[in-house]
């Protein structure tokens, strides 16, 4: 981890909070292509049987096979085909597969793929996920990600259970084979800009500590360079260099993951508008509204009627 906060380090993975959601899962065979581009989410696609090649525009196609995964941490322009060469005017199936085929020791014809979106949480994860690149390629074979394989050989039976209860349990595997994925990034490269990069920095680590700690202080860019033993403009160009973002956007988003989760627990806006350092309601209101989109009620109805739908 070299000079990686260990604290910082956990820190920064529980604030990395993420649901993932089952598109489909079964096999194609024959002449097709699949995408999960055009729906403005980040996507994901493992192979579970077969040999398919992962498309892109301007970029040399990748054959993947049993046990690779690819994430697309935006919406980004894609195609997975069984063909190293994308057949003219084949169209992209939505929801269209068959079934995948029971175990019986023999490897089946098609490729199996389990496809779905992941959702990250308000604040610190829309941070983190901005300093990764657009997709990230899980092989099998990587000798580095053992534990990685291990999850998902659990994802692989639960794709062979049919009690009804395996879509549950793949969308949780597949956001620890997520995490599990980006731990391994950061802990290896050392050179990525990002939250983890400036947690490696020992002029920030306690700034780091203290924004956590308390991001309702009425903080100035002062304090912040002053406790980082900087001038202002100096830890300015700095931390926003390693960072990937301003030390401003940074308490922002500490605060809007605070406010979501108070929202979450049935708190009333001005009490939120109080825990998360604003001197108004209508100050936070309007800040919670241009970060999210969303007024603070209207987001607390939203995960009300989100719970509600969602089976016991």
């Amino acid at each position: 981890m070299s000079n990686l906060s260990p604290e910082l380090f956990q820190w920064l993975l529980q604030a990395l909070e993420l649901e993932a959601s089952i598109f489909h899962v079964g096999q194609y065979c024959g002449s097709w292509k699949a995408s999960t581009a055009g729906f403005g989410r980040a996507a994901f696609h493992l192979v579970v049987h077969g040999r398919c090649w992962l498309h892109q525009p301007g970029v040399a196609p990748v054959l993947l096979t049993r046990g690779d995964a690819v994430f697309l941490v935006r919406d980004t322009p894609h195609a997975i085909s069984p063909e190293p060469e994308l057949r003219a005017g084949e169209p992209v199936r939505y929801g269209t597969m068959a079934p995948l085929p029971a175990a019986n020791g023999a490897e089946p014809a098609g490729v199996g793929l389990v496809c779905g979106f992941f959702a990250f949480k308000l604040g610190i994860s829309e941070l983190i996920v901005r300093s990764l690149p657009d997709l990230l390629l899980v092989r099998a074979d990587d000798p580095e990600l053992g534990a990685l394989r291990t999850v998902f050989e659990l994802i692989l039976a639960e794709t062979e259970r049919d009690d009804g209860s395996s879509a549950a349990m793949i969308e949780r595997l597949t956001g620890v084979l997520f995490l599990y994925l980006i731990r391994d990034r950061m802990i290896r490269d050392e050179s990525a800009v990002g939250l983890f990069a400036a947690a490696r920095r020992p002029e920030f680590v306690g700034l780091l500590r203290s924004l956590i700690d308390a991001p309702q202080r009425n903080w100035k860019l002062s304090e912040m360079a002053r406790e980082s033993g900087m001038s202002r403009a100096s830890f300015f160009k700095h931390f926003t260099q390693t960072a990937g973002c301003s030390p401003g956007q940074f308490l922002l988003a500490l605060r809007m993951q605070a406010a979501g989760r108070l929202l979450e627990q049935g708190r009333n806006v001005d009490q939120v508008a109080e825990g998360v350092g604003y001197q108004s309601t209508a100050a936070f209101a309007r800040a919670f509204k241009k970060y999210t989109g969303q007024q603070p009620g209207a987001y607390r109805r939203n995960l009300t009627a989100a719970a509600n739908a969602s089976p016991a």
